[in-house]
């Protein structure tokens, strides 16, 4: 399905809540299944990947009530050793996370499990959980032995390892996390710089003893010991907005002349918050308002005003890990920023669901932005205030990354400016209302 979107010629204002993080909902239902009691959720993400999730587990025998709405969710959680062999190959549609951390809970089990997904995840790279996962004993082999889904995982008993991770991936490092939950000693991860952490967070949380370290170096140390019992929460987790969600909005005011808006309850979890840092290192006009705990996870409203004067940047380094979604939006609204922007030290881009690297400089080029792929990274020339947003088709690539990230800056466009994004319902797997929300604004 394509979708056709216009430049809006008014500011957007008002307020606006974005649906609850896609990474700690599936982290929920991953970890609510292995306590003991029930896990009360609510604002769960009800997109295609998360649901993904919840499918996985039914399969595997954990009851699972969803609200009419699908954003609360009560897991009947049956303990860590209480999974039963799957009832069905277990298919994680296009979720990365879905089947890199179902592969390191499934490497330590008593039963056989085939894991697979979409086109898309049958191409994403596996061998980055595969190797530190079979370093600790598992048994886990590619079906068409290209490094990819489907994977066959044959239970296995696990011992702890230190693995070195060549990358700052949460995904990578909770798999090896979770399979350590199991394995015989201490399961320790050494990573470039801390990614996301909400992972460690729900587990200390939950009762595992996991402690983390930041080493001289600035590399991250985490280390999780053997569990026996993960205990459910007593109170209702309440899931923040997602900070991912909320990128395209903040890029949204900051892209459209006049905009003032107010997104409420987003996670601010220091490991996530990048975007934040990097718009106000160009310039932005960004308050955090009402700060506060919701359980172990920062939450704020985020108050964002169009800012007359924007500035390019370089983005890299330690800060990567900590935006690594958002770099598409990123790079939308550098076009907007007075000199260039650099975008370095961000080749993980190139295995999302998309070449994001190459898929976001093609749409670029496409509107009428000059912008350069880079070995690492990409290098946009930004125009300021004078931007042009030309109208075209986008190929999205089946990316909902991309697809949200040029339906806002068409919004930045003028009266003759329509940009039809292909296969836009592939929004839908982390967005399901984006277009209902953005239509408030």
């Amino acid at each position: 399905m394509n979708k056709t979107v216009k430049a809006v010629l008014r500011p957007l204002k008002g307020t606006i809540t974005v649906p609850g993080d896609k990474s700690i909902s599936h982290r929920s239902v991953m970890l609510g299944a292995l306590s003991e009691g029930t896990t009360h959720v609510k604002g769960f993400l009800n997109g295609a990947d998360c649901l993904s999730t919840i499918s996985c587990f039914r399969k595997m025998g954990i009851d699972i009530e969803l609200s009419a709405d699908e954003t609360e969710v009560v897991i009947h959680g049956r303990g860590i050793h209480g999974l039963n062999k799957p009832s069905d190959i277990l298919d994680c549609g296009n979720s990365g996370t879905t089947t890199r951390l179902l592969s390191g809970i499934l490497s330590a089990q008593d039963f056989d499990s085939e894991v697979t997904g979409d086109e898309s995840i049958q191409k994403r790279p596996m061998k980055r959980v595969m190797t530190p996962l079979s370093q600790m004993g598992a048994d886990i082999t590619s079906k068409n032995a290209n490094g990819c889904a489907p994977l066959m995982i044959k239970g296995s008993r696990l011992h702890g390892i230190t693995y070195e991770s060549p990358v700052a991936s949460a995904q990578v490092k909770s798999a090896i996390l979770f399979a350590g939950l199991y394995a015989e000693g201490d399961t320790t991860v050494i990573e470039p710089a801390l990614s996301r952490n909400h992972s460690e967070l729900m587990l200390e949380a939950l009762g595992a003893d996991v402690t983390t370290d930041i080493l001289p170096d600035g590399r991250a140390k985490i280390t999780v010991k053997k569990c026996d019992k993960l205990i459910a929460p007593k109170e209702v987790l309440e899931i923040p907005g997602d900070i991912s969600s909320a990128a395209y909005f903040i890029s949204a005011a900051l892209l459209v002349s006049g905009s003032d808006i107010i997104i409420k309850n987003v996670g601010i979890n220091p490991t996530r918050a990048g975007i934040l840092k990097a718009y106000t290192q160009m310039g932005a006009d960004l308050i955090l308002e009402n700060q506060h705990k919701s359980g172990s996870e920062d939450v704020a409203d985020i108050h964002v005003r169009y800012s007359e004067h924007l500035s390019g940047t370089v983005i890299g380094g330690s800060l990567i890990p900590e935006l690594i979604d958002e770099l598409p939006v990123i790079a939308a609204v550098a076009a907007r920023a007075e000199g260039d922007t650099l975008i370095r030290d961000a080749s993980e881009l190139k295995v999302k669901e998309s070449n994001r690297i190459a898929v976001m400089v093609e749409g670029l080029k496409q509107v009428g932005i000059a912008a350069e792929e880079t070995e690492d990274g990409m290098l946009i020339h930004g125009q300021g205030r004078t931007l042009k947003v030309g109208s075209g088709i986008i190929d999205t690539h089946k990316d909902h990354r991309i697809a949200m990230t040029f339906a806002i800056l068409t919004l930045a466009g003028d009266e003759t400016t329509e940009v039809s994004l292909a296969d836009a319902e592939c929004i839908n797997i982390s967005y399901p209302g984006f277009f209902e929300d953005l239509a408030k604004l």
